[in-house]
Parts: C-alpha cells; structure tokens; sequence
C-alpha cells in the first residue's frame, strides 16, 4: 500500500552539513512525514518516510 503525502516544501540543510560540495542532504517536515534529497542533485527526486520512520532514523544516526 502506498501513502500519500503532499508535495514537501521549505527544504533545508542540517546545520551540521558542511560546506557546497560535500555530500549533503535536504530534509523537509511534513505533517505527517519527511522527505529527504540529494542537494546535489535535487532533480532525481526525493525519499519520503512517515513520521516513526523519520523518528527512528534520527534516533538511530544519533
């Protein structure tokens, strides 16, 4: 089954990224959800996880 969610906006970069051209992520919250993307190439599309999703990742990386 496949959840919908809206089209994310107001994406931004973790104040832990570094500078331009290193490997960095933009993420953008959702109500429900978060999506996530490649700042280096932001037209391949983006990652979307449900919000225990997203709370588990983070909670993991930390």
């Amino acid at each position: 089954m496949s959840i919908s969610h809206p089209t994310p906006t107001g994406w931004h970069k973790s104040s832990y990224s570094g500078a331009r051209d290193q490997n960095c992520v933009e993420v953008a919250e959702m109500p429900s959800a978060a999506a996530m993307r490649d700042t280096q190439n932001r037209d391949a599309g983006y990652l979307t996880f449900a919000a225990s999703e997203w709370t588990a990742l983070l909670g993991t990386i930390r």
